[in-house]
């Protein structure tokens, strides 16, 4: 095969929510540089917890970021949102071929997936017509990212070959193990376990409340086919998520109300 017959390799976006230095973002561009170019463009400090938040009414700031004294990517001084939209229009010169984001410290299913700065990166990626993945390691402790890293790789070679449908991203969580304690993969429907939130009070030095927003996590699943079960029995769950909200089993009935009366 001549130079010029040679396949292109695939350009690939890389973002987070966890911040430029989060050590899950940096594994994840390593394993994607396997398979093509990779351009990061990701928070100047962590953004977990914020959903689908764009920052408005105010500038957003975007620098070089240098690992090792050399250039590694960009932050920009927003969400994860912003950091998509700000690639998408000012950084690349053309639309990525699939865009990546994670690796998360902490799992992102259930009910926890709608507060989720890199489930939301993922879906802005499909709103603006990239392919999209979002990968999250179930632990914020003693993480290690290797077998998620290479699995990542696995999943997103697939969804270059293979595409996704319109407003479909690919949800990933991976269990903290080792990967000969990995017990397969699944294929999830997001669950219902959701946390139940608790707020310490604690006073500043003038007697002044302030809180620390808690929570409990209270399962409610009990099927490997849900995706918090199944990664708590060390499979990796991948959930297919999609921009559309609307309960279409329950328009018909809603139909019904006569509103129009």
């Amino acid at each position: 095969m001549t130079a010029r017959n040679k396949p292109k390799k695939p350009h690939i976006l890389v973002c987070n929510d966890d911040g430029i230095e989060g050590p899950g973002l940096h594994a994840l561009a390593a394993s994607m540089k396997k398979l093509g170019s990779v351009t990061i463009v990701a928070p100047a400090d962590p953004h977990s917890g914020m959903s689908h938040a764009m920052t408005l009414g105010e500038p957003l700031r975007i620098r070089e970021y240098r690992k090792n004294n050399r250039f590694y990517g960009h932050t920009v001084s927003g969400t994860p949102v912003d950091c998509i939209k700000v690639a998408l229009s000012h950084i690349l010169d053309e639309k990525p071929d699939l865009i990546v984001s994670g690796i998360n410290y902490g799992s992102n299913t259930a009910m926890n997936t709608l507060y989720s700065g890199t489930v939301a990166a993922a879906i802005e990626g499909v709103i603006q017509g990239v392919p999209s993945l979002a990968f999250s390691l179930t632990t914020y402790e003693n993480a290690d990212f290797t077998y998620a890293a290479k699995f990542a790789r696995q999943l997103a070679r697939e969804t270059l070959k293979r595409g996704l449908p319109t407003d479909t991203i690919l949800s990933a969580n991976i269990p903290n193990v080792p990967e000969d304690e990995i017990k397969g993969i699944l294929i999830t429907r997001q669950g219902k376990s959701r946390w139940e939130e608790s707020a310490i009070e604690r006073h500043d030095v003038y007697g002044n409340p302030y809180y620390w927003l808690g929570g409990t996590l209270l399962l409610h699943d009990e099927e490997l086919t849900q995706d918090e079960y199944a990664v708590r029995h060390n499979y990796v769950a991948v959930t297919p998520l999609n921009c559309d909200w609307t309960d279409h089993r329950f328009r018909s009935e809603l139909e019904t109300w006569g509103l129009n009366k």
